[in-house]
């Protein structure tokens, strides 16, 4: 159970520290240029807490524990990437699909961050379940 639970925070706590740094400092004035209009004032905090305690599951389960299974920090990093580019693009084609006025440019950036940052975090919780484990 133990091995469970450092699994899964390793995932939320990275996941959280690198999304917030590339949403709130680095890619922040690209997404307001980008999105301009289409963005809500005021983000849905429940919808976002949903949406990173759901997806660091999902890591946990199709990424992390499969890595860790496989005794592959490779495997963790190359799946990652994978699962982050199905999800992040999932979204973003979505997006572009119904939604008026949707940058192109903004989803293909964004599927490129899906892939980055789900690769490093699902490389980097591999790394500390080993450590601590």
């Amino acid at each position: 159970m133990l091995k469970y639970l450092i699994t899964y925070f390793s995932v939320l706590i990275t996941l959280l520290a690198l999304d917030l740094t590339w949403l709130l400092a680095i890619a922040k004035n690209l997404y307001q240029s980008q999105m301009g209009s289409l963005m809500s004032p005021e983000p849905k905090l429940g919808a976002g807490l949903a949406f990173y305690l759901l997806y660091a599951l999902g890591v946990c389960i199709f990424v992390v524990g499969p890595a860790l299974s496989k005794e592959s920090w490779l495997y963790a990093l190359g799946m990652g990437a994978l699962f982050g580019f199905f999800c992040y693009m999932t979204y973003d084609l979505t997006n572009l699909a119904v939604v008026r006025d949707f940058p192109t440019q903004l989803a293909f950036i964004d599927i490129a961050w899906g892939c980055c940052v789900t690769a490093i975090t699902s490389a980097f919780a591999y790394w500390v379940v080993n450590k601590l484990t």
